[in-house]
């Protein structure tokens, strides 16, 4: 159960869900928004959890990013009405700036030892990454 001011887990868990299938389909939050007939802020508020998705809208949104509505709730649980994590990791991945690629990058890879040698790069780097706070990309940016 939400506090007063602060959105639903459960609101919040949808609309994270419809960040990352809109990510994975290549479509900005403005394309998803005129298809919706809506501002693109209207869709960041969905995003965000600020706003509660109609199970219309829900519906229409999921005919657009072609998936079923149980997608959005998939890896919720019932029992606590909160998101368990399960999709966390893929999740954190499709939306991060560069990580879709990254992915799509690693998947197209055929030979084990190149894929081996790639995570100890991806290892190496996140190890020894010494960015500054003002290089930092905020979580919610996007990169073309």
């Amino acid at each position: 159960m939400a506090r007063d001011g602060e959105p639903n887990p459960i609101d919040v868990h949808v609309g994270r869900r419809v960040r990352v299938r809109r990510h994975a389909v290549g479509l900005s939050q403005q394309a998803l928004a005129t298809q919706l007939g809506l501002t693109f802020q209207q869709v960041q508020k969905y995003e965000r959890g600020a706003n509660r998705i109609s199970a219309s809208k829900l519906f229409e949104i999921s005919q657009i990013l072609t998936i079923p509505v149980a997608y959005f709730f998939d890896g919720l649980d019932a029992e606590a009405n909160v998101d368990d994590g399960r999709n966390d990791l893929a999740e954190r991945l499709l939306v991060e700036p560069g990580g879709r690629a990254l992915a799509q990058s690693f998947l197209a890879i055929r030979s084990r030892s190149m894929k081996r040698r790639f995570l100890e790069l991806a290892e190496s780097v996140a190890a020894h990454d010494q960015i500054g706070a003002e290089d930092a990309l905020p979580d919610a940016q996007e990169v073309p």
